[in-house]
């Protein structure tokens, strides 16, 4: 094999792994985030490199660092999950469970 054709073969199979964590990411957004987490909390332990431990840190998803009950993942763990609220301009529901008319508006 020559060493072109062994530099090829690594940026095709970077390419390919990185095209493939794309769509893990993004067909499969909290299976991926659990992974993450679970990978930084591991690295993330006392008796790890302090480098060890930036990178576990560097990993953990937003919702963790965050620290508060609306990262959207429906743990259960308090039961104190509520849904989203309405925007304030919404429309009430119609009487009675009926659906409402579309409201179209012609553009500007």
């Amino acid at each position: 094999m020559s060493g072109y054709a062994l530099i090829q073969a690594l940026v095709i199979g970077v390419v390919v792994m990185f095209s493939a964590w794309r769509a893990f990411r993004k067909l499969l957004p909290q299976t991926s985030r659990r992974m993450i987490a679970g990978v930084s909390t591991r690295l993330d332990r006392p008796e790890r490199s302090v480098r060890v431990r930036r990178l576990g840190r560097w990993l953990q998803p937003a919702e963790a660092k965050s620290g508060d009950c609306g990262s959207g993942d429906g743990c259960s763990s308090c039961g104190s999950c509520t849904p989203a609220r309405p925007p304030a301009d919404a429309k009430p529901p119609a009487e009675g469970g009926e659906p409402r008319p579309l409201d179209f508006r012609p553009r500007r």
